[in-house]
């Protein structure tokens, strides 16, 4: 099978405008690649994303790859240089939304596998690509995990190609993610004329006493394997443009990046321990909306991560470090499913203007594929 060039089908796909959640041709494109291959497909299209399974099945160990071809918004066209859905190349880099994060990771790995296959080599390749990770994600891998729970389709270990190197192609790895939660807070006092604070239940100051003790965070934290637990304050709102009125009601959101010192529902329980200590001293009522992402996990350093380690070292010359840092993927998802590393381009661009990705880093991502597709089927 002629050789599959992982620039050209990153450019073809970044002319998908597949902006979240639309498919924008992303999907079709790689159904159509994949399946003249030889590769059984199958769409787990749901609630109106598009979501692909395609199996290699050779008998023995599975080796899988995730990704996505779903995109962030450009924001404003006029401010970048480069169209966004252009794929323009100049400089040995590739331009356009999802250059970056992930649509260059989705054609390496999609690449490899395909030369894989044709070329007759051991080993059976799952692929599980999605057009819902930068949205909600209920729709995209969960759904593709569920399918392939119901259907007895498995993966023993899987990659996920999304970009991992802070700054130099090579230098590290995802082992493993913080967990990942937002809270919205609504606080309920009662409104006044703010020369009569008397007459009043101020909900602002009410709030505002409630997130310095959020952000203080002071509980016990030690991790031997993740960054410290971040609460970080990301909305606030009072809808009071009067500066004479105290407002009866306020909101603010929270996002809370915890490690494995803690579990999503044990801060749930703090924070309403929190609440209820700023309730008795303020007599302001407060509600809560919780969403949980995904709670901590890693994948123990053993033969998988290993392999890994010594195929982008073969490539790059770098031994990556294994780390945990980062928001969420969804190899949080996968990892209820199999053992799951994370491994991809310079992330540096990424939701950026003028997002970017390295035309050889490009092609070196897809040597590193191929290498560990060779490595794992022995």
């Amino acid at each position: 099978m002629a050789e599959i060039d992982p620039v050209e089908l990153t450019a073809e796909l970044i002319r998908c405008p597949s902006v979240t959640p639309v498919e924008g041709g992303a999907i079709d494109l790689l159904h159509r690649l994949l399946d003249d291959a030889g590769f059984v497909c199958t769409r787990i299209d749901q609630g109106g994303i598009a979501n692909l399974h395609a199996i290699w099945d050779r008998g023995g160990k599975i080796l899988g790859f995730n990704g996505h071809t779903d995109v962030v918004p450009v924001g404003d066209p006029a401010a970048w240089t480069h169209d966004p859905f252009g794929a323009e190349m100049s400089d040995g880099l590739v331009y356009g939304r999802g250059a970056c994060d992930m649509k260059s990771g989705v054609a390496a790995f999609v690449a490899a596998a395909i030369e894989h296959a044709g070329a007759g080599r051991p080993g059976s390749i799952a692929i599980a690509i999605t057009g819902d990770e930068e949205g909600d994600g209920i729709h995209g891998t969960p759904a593709i995990l569920d399918w392939m729970d119901r259907t007895g389709a498995r993966m023993d270990a899987c990659i996920v190609g999304e970009p991992t190197c802070p700054e130099t192609m090579g230098e590290m790895i995802k082992v493993g993610r913080r967990g990942s939660m937002t809270v919205w807070l609504t606080a309920t006092g009662r409104q006044g004329h703010s020369a009569y604070p008397q007459n009043a239940r101020n909900p602002i100051h009410a709030m505002v006493a409630l997130l310095d003790r959020l952000i203080a965070f002071d509980l016990p934290d030690a991790s031997d394997l993740f960054d410290p637990t971040s609460v970080q304050v990301t909305g606030f709102d009072t809808g009071n443009a009067a500066n004479n009125v105290i407002p009866g009601q306020c909101r603010a959101m929270a996002n809370i990046r915890f490690n494995d010192a803690h579990r999503s529902s044990d801060l749930s329980e703090w924070i309403a321990d929190e609440i209820a200590a700023v309730t008795r001293a303020t007599d302001v009522e407060f509600s809560t909306e919780t969403k949980v992402s995904g709670e901590s996990f890693v994948t123990e350093e053993g033969d998988f991560s290993r392999l890994i380690a010594r195929a982008v070292e073969a490539e790059t010359g770098i031994s990556p470090i294994l780390s945990t840092s980062g928001g969420t993927s969804d190899a949080r998802h996968i990892r209820a499913h199999c053992p799951v590393v994370e491994v991809g381009l310079v992330g540096r661009t990424m939701h950026q203007v003028d997002e970017y990705a390295s035309i050889d880093d490009i092609r070196t991502l897809k040597a590193i594929y191929s290498r560990i597709l060779d490595a794992y089927a022995r």
